[in-house]
């Protein structure tokens, strides 16, 4: 996983570096989706069905919303 800092300007605006524009097909211009997680930003390009459809593949790929919420309450007994 690549990790980047980048400076945002007095206008709320950043740059995504080349590759990455690249990676995501985002050189042409594109659109992306945030999700504000309360202390970090998650930025995903949203060509593949958008945020909610990522969510909802990890929670398929961990089991269910059910077994990923008994995992969580048993490694973060305060999240239970």
């Amino acid at each position: 996983m690549a990790i980047a800092r980048f400076k945002v300007s007095d206008r709320g605006q950043m740059s995504l570096p080349a590759e990455a524009r690249r990676r995501w097909n985002l050189d042409k211009g594109g659109t992306v989706e945030i999700a504000d997680l309360g202390d970090s930003l998650l930025i995903v390009p949203a060509g593949r069905g958008g945020l909610r459809a990522l969510l909802r593949a990890a929670i398929e790929d961990a089991g269910g919303y059910t077994k990923l919420a008994q995992a969580t309450a048993a490694d973060e007994p305060d999240l239970a």
